[in-house]
């Protein structure tokens, strides 16, 4: 897992002088809001890749036509108990064979990061009370074991995967 500081963080906002700027020219390492890209993609270059800041109550299907253009997806956690980014970050990972980087930002807690990495993401912005080196021991403490269950990983569960 990747955390991110957001403040060095490559990925910028396309901002003008009153705000988000509704359709913004394309760049290297943009990241856009869903209207935004909306606004944008049909004139969006196809070799400029570009990051998508994803709702998590809009349909991730929408941008299935668009995944080989975008690096990444930013997926909303508003609060610690809405968990529909990761439902989000699964279906991406294993319906839709997304290979770009999926990142948690919002209430992003360290309880959070077991149940993160096992549905997809691979990046996080912690929420700023939480600790870096707490996150990273809460991903490690299963790491030698492994799961019962599968996930976007590894599919088979551990019985299977012990037989073979």
């Amino acid at each position: 897992m990747k955390f991110i500081n957001a403040t060095t963080c490559p990925w910028k906002h396309a901002i003008g002088e009153d705000g988000p700027k509704p359709d913004p020219d394309p760049a290297p390492h943009r990241l856009l809001s869903l209207e935004q890209w909306h606004a944008v993609r049909a004139h969006w270059p196809q070799d400029v890749k570009v990051a998508i800041e994803f709702p998590n109550d809009a349909d991730i299907h929408q941008l299935v036509p668009d995944l080989h253009r975008i690096a990444m997806v930013v997926l909303d956690f508003p609060k610690w108990t809405d968990g529909r980014a990761y439902s989000q970050a699964h279906l991406l990972r294993t319906r839709h064979k997304f290979t770009g980087a999926i990142r948690a930002r919002g209430e992003v807690l360290v309880d959070m990061m077991q149940l993160l990495a096992r549905t997809g993401f691979d990046e996080v912005v912690l929420r700023g009370d939480q600790s870096q080196a707490a996150a990273q021991k809460a991903l490690d403490l299963f790491a030698p074991v492994g799961f019962y269950q599968g996930d976007v990983a590894e599919t088979r569960p551990w019985f299977l995967r012990s037989a073979a």
